[in-house]
Formats: structure tokens, sequence, C-alpha cells
């Protein structure tokens, strides 16, 4: 294989070395990872679970550029919808500012319902069916059987 351009700088290289640099940025913080007292002897604390993600990000994307094809032989799309992208970068921030102040169940529920739209989605049952319910019940997965706190956000504790 000739080393021009056309196989240094694919698609698929550089996607995988800009998730290499993500996952060695986000391994270097989870070492900033408070430990309680006695914890750095346990087999599983705080650390645990997010350094085993990076360790397997690393891995893929080490796979990545090991691997990948030029831009023809991978089927890489040429062209993006950037309106797409922008609409779900301005959906995720909504949903940051969202969370504060309307909570877990009532954001994300409006959340996802507003991804299924802007992905073409208009039939409201699904749009509904798939939103509420589903936030719904993963929150009660979340606060009743695992026992973890989520904030109900400003609007309801001002009620």
């Amino acid at each position: 294989m000739p080393l021009n351009s056309k196989y240094l700088l694919s698609r698929d290289r550089v996607g995988g070395l800009i998730f290499l640099i993500f996952c060695l940025t986000y391994g270097y913080q989870t070492t900033l990872i408070p430990l309680f007292p006695g914890d750095e002897y346990e087999p599983f604390s705080a650390r645990t679970l997010p350094w085993m993600l990076t360790v397997a990000g690393i891995f893929l994307s080490l796979l990545l550029i090991v691997m990948a094809q030029p831009n023809e032989k991978s089927g890489a799309v040429i062209g993006f919808d950037w309106r797409l992208l922008i609409s779900f970068v301005v959906l995720m921030i909504a949903y940051g500012f969202g969370l504060t102040w309307l909570g877990f169940v009532l954001a994300t529920s409006l959340f996802l319902l507003a991804g299924f739209w802007i992905l073409g989605e208009r039939r409201k049952s699904i749009l509904f069916g798939a939103s509420f319910p589903f936030v719904t019940a993963f929150w009660l997965l979340l606060t009743k059987v695992l026992d973890i706190y989520l904030e109900p956000g400003y609007l309801f504790l001002s009620l």
C-alpha cells in the first residue's frame, strides 16, 4: 500500500484520531475522580468503570486508525446534513439547561420527543409512546430500584 495522503488522511483515520484524543483526555480526567478513604484498595471504586471505558475507547480508536480504508473503499458518506447536526447540538445544549430547570423526567422526555421529530418521525403515537413511558420507566428504575437521586428540577422544587 503506497503512503500518500489518500491513504493517510481518510475519514475513518481522522475520526479515530479525534476519538483517541477524546479517550486520552477522558482517561486523564478519571484520575482526578476523588475516592473515599480506603477505596484505593477496593477492586471496584468510582474510577473503575471510567477507567475501563477509557481502555476500551483507546483500543477501539487504535483499531480504527490501523484498519482504516481510503474513503472510496470505506463507504464513508461524503455529504453531511449539517442542518441536522446543528439541530442536534442545539437540542443537546437545551437539554443541559432544561435538565436543571425541568428535572430529569420532563427534560429527557422532551429531548427524546424533539429528537424523534428532528429525525422525521411525525406519528404522535410513536413520538409520545417512545418518549414519556420510556423515560418514566427509566426514572423509576433509577430512583426506586437503584436508589439513585435525580434532581427534580427548579420547576418542581418551587411548587
